[in-house]
This record gives C-alpha cells, structure tokens and sequence, in this order.
C-alpha cells in the first residue's frame, strides 16, 4: 500500500465519521443510555484518542493534544456510565476540532515519513479501529430510533436470482485464518491477531443453507409460538428469554406480560401487519430480507425449531472460502478482488433491506450468498485464541472477549467494506441483539 491509498483510507475515515456526527442536531448528540452503545461525540474522542496514543505517544513521544482528558477518552479509565456525563467533556465544536487536529496530525506524519512495515500497520490498525467504531454510530441510531445514517441508499443495487436450499461441502483438509507470522505485520494481508496464525483443519463434509435466515422464514417461528415454547431453547436460552421478560415488566404498569418477547428487537404487529424499525421509521416487514438483531439464543431456538443447526466458524469460513492447502489464498468469497456495492452489502448503504439471494457477484465458490456484508452471522462457537495464538499491538483487541463470547462471521450492512475479509472474527455475547445479526443454518 502506497502513501495516496493509505491517506485516501484516512480521509474516507475522517469524513465518515464528521458525517455521523454533523448531520445530528445538538439535541440528539446527548442520547438516551443504553448499555450497547456510546454517546456519539465520546466515540469521535476516543477514536481521535486511539491516534494520539499509538501513533504520537508510543512512537514519537509527542503529549497528547490535551492530557487532562485522557483518562476520559480511554475505555479503559472512563466507565461506560461516566461517558454520559456531559459535564466531564467538551462539546461539538470543541471535540471536532481536536478529533480534526489529530487527523491532520497523522496525516501530516505519513506525508513526511517513510513507510516501514511496521508504520503501516501500525495506521492501518488505527484507521480499522476508527472503522469499527463508525459501525458503532450506526447501530447507535437504530438503538435509540434516530434518522438513517448519511450514507443510507435503500436503492436494490444487485439484484439476484431466486435461489434456495443447501449446498454439500464435501469432506477434506482446509485452511482456515489468515497466512503471516503469528506476530508479523503481513502489511499486504493484515489481520487483527484472533485470525492468527494460519492453520490447517479436517472437516468431515456437510451442508449448508446458500442463503441467510429471511424475515419471511423466521416469521414462521413467531407465529409458531416458537418464543413460547420452552423445549426449544437452551438453559442460557430459557435464562435469556426470562430476562427479557423481567426487563418488560419493570417498564409495563398494565400487569404481567409473561408472553414476551415474542419477536425479534425491532418487529411489531401494528394495523394487522408486521412491522419492522429501521432507524425512525416504522415500515412493513420485509418478508424477503434477512432476519436482523437477533441474539445468539433466537438463532440457536429457531435451528431446533426447524430441525437444523448453526456452523461451526471453521464450517462457516469454509464455506464462505474453501481455502485448501497449496492453492492460492482467497481473502473474500469471489476471491481477491476489493469489497464492491455489486458483491455485499456494507458501509451503511442499503442496510440489510435487500432480498437474501441478492449480491450473485459475491456469492462463494461453494454458491452461497451474502457470507460477507448483510449481517454478522452467528455460529456456534466459542472465541477462543487459536493455537499460537500472540498478541498483536493493541492487547485488548480480543483478548478481553476470549470465553465467554460467541463467534460470528461475515460482517454487516453497517461495517465498513475496508475492513472486511472471509477469515475476521467478530466477538459478541449471545445475549446481543441490537447489533446488526442474524445467520445462517446447517442440515
């Protein structure tokens, strides 16, 4: 990667974000706490921050723009809670212009130096961060019902054929992760250090839906009573289930609701139809679409209900890849070519409202669709470190989320298509659902 590319990936990063920020009233920058999101304006420091400490304190030795914020800007120093604290931080004006300062300041810092392998990982690392975290702001708007984000276009951009059912992958050795040393910078292939280091797995052959879960498929569950039905839910899935429904009596005066939930986050029956929230607005259900923000535990009761299962992520990445041993790695499911709007859908474009056999031109060797982009796809495994497994330069970047965290897969409409690939490993407790999930499912 070239100066021009990685200042170009900067400014996108800068703008996106000034983007999710400006275009929102003053008033709707202090939004209402919720425990899966941050306060816009503390997201915009903090990522502003994560420049200031990797690039300018650790490298350079340069102060930071402001040391008495510090402590506030860190994740690791702040309490969720605190960040609501409007008292504690400046306001718009005052964090645009340091989130800016420190953007021109790095900026200026590739301009003026050489590029080693270890720099440009190193900036890399700090844009993909501040990627991250634009998908963070974006579900943050579906979390408390504010407009669509800027870049929204509900417009169908790659239309597909309709297609159904399962493909077999047969039996045999894969490779699984990404190839570089276990603690290199493999600046032409980079990987966070939960993809690390590459290896080599035997699967025995299996089948697997082409296709993500449909609104329309999972209906089917809902209006089965497939919430009411304790047999098909887990110990955690019962416990889960129970939790929700304490949650509903503690904001309803009208007495016992002990049906609830009894559809996904954002669903409604509302003027005989079902609805469904994207952002502020209240549309019918679109039957064609994947299910969206389900958690962990409705993916796993509908799989029982239909007589299925969720993938493994070692069955999911093969499926997505089918990277053999001694052939050419493929870092996405069309091979090696960058994310485009006619393969998957990303950035906080369409917003997983397409049909599921949508993105034909992103469809895997094995003919399944929409592996990447749409919604994280849950699987049934734990995230745990691979086997030789180092830390990479930011320590907190998975270790924090080894155990007791599910796997899921592919990325989502609202992750940024630079950083996406077939072997990333995103990290979610099975309880969440106001991030964009959903699945996909094995006979």
């Amino acid at each position: 990667m070239d100066k021009t590319t990685l200042l170009a990936e900067l400014e996108l990063t800068r703008q996106r974000t000034r983007a999710l920020i400006t275009s929102l009233p003053d008033d709707m920058l202090d939004v209402p706490y919720h425990p899966g999101v941050n306060p816009p304006l503390w997201e915009m420091g903090h990522a502003a921050f994560f420049y200031e400490v990797f690039v300018f304190n650790l490298q350079d030795g340069t102060p930071s723009y402001n040391p008495s914020m510090d402590d506030l800007w860190d994740s690791f120093h702040v309490d969720h809670k605190d960040r609501w604290c409007r008292e504690l931080f400046p306001g718009r004006e005052d964090t645009l212009a340091y989130f800016d300062t420190i953007y021109d300041r790095v900026a200026e810092r590739i301009q003026s130096k050489s590029l080693t392998d270890e720099d440009l990982y190193l900036y890399r690392y700090a844009i993909f961060h501040q990627n991250m975290h634009i998908e963070s702001l974006i579900w943050c708007r579906q979390t408390v019902g504010y407009p669509a984000p800027p870049d929204h276009n509900p417009e169908r951009v790659a239309p597909g054929d309709r297609i159904a059912g399962d493909v077999t992958i047969p039996a045999g050795r894969w490779v699984i992760g990404m190839p570089g040393e276990s603690s290199g910078y493999a600046t032409n292939n980079f990987a966070f250090d939960n993809e690390k280091p590459r290896f080599e797995v035997e699967l025995e052959s299996f089948s697997i839906s082409r296709l993500p879960v449909s609104n329309r498929e999972f209906l089917d569950f809902v209006e089965g009573g497939g919430y009411r039905r304790p047999e098909l839910w887990s110990f955690g899935g019962r416990k889960w289930l129970q939790t929700e429904i304490d949650v509903s009596l503690v904001h309803n005066c009208a007495g016992p609701l002990m049906h609830l939930p009894k559809q996904p986050l954002y669903w409604r029956w509302h003027d005989n139809q079902w609805q469904e929230r994207l952002f502020d607005d209240w549309q019918p259900l679109n039957l064609d679409a994947p299910v969206t923000h389900v958690s962990y535990w409705e993916a796993e009761a509908w799989c029982r209900w239909a007589g299925r299962r969720l993938p493994t992520e070692y069955e999911w990445e093969v499926a997505a890849l089918g990277n053999r041993p001694g052939v050419p790695f493929r870092r996405f499911p069309w091979g090696n070519d960058p994310v485009s709007l006619a393969r998957a859908d990303m950035s906080g474009r369409t917003m997983a409202q397409n049909p599921v056999w949508d993105y034909p031109e992103g469809e895997s060797p094995f003919g399944c669709r929409q592996m990447i982009g749409t919604v994280w796809e849950w699987t049934s495994s734990q995230f745990f470190p691979y086997d030789g497994f180092r830390i990479d330069m930011y320590p907190f970047m998975s270790t924090l989320q080894f155990g007791d965290h599910k796997v899921t897969r592919g990325g989502s409409c609202a992750t940024s298509a630079s950083l996406i690939r077939g072997t990333y490993r995103q990290a979610y407790l099975p309880m969440r659902n106001d991030v964009y999930t959903g699945f996909r499912s094995c006979a």
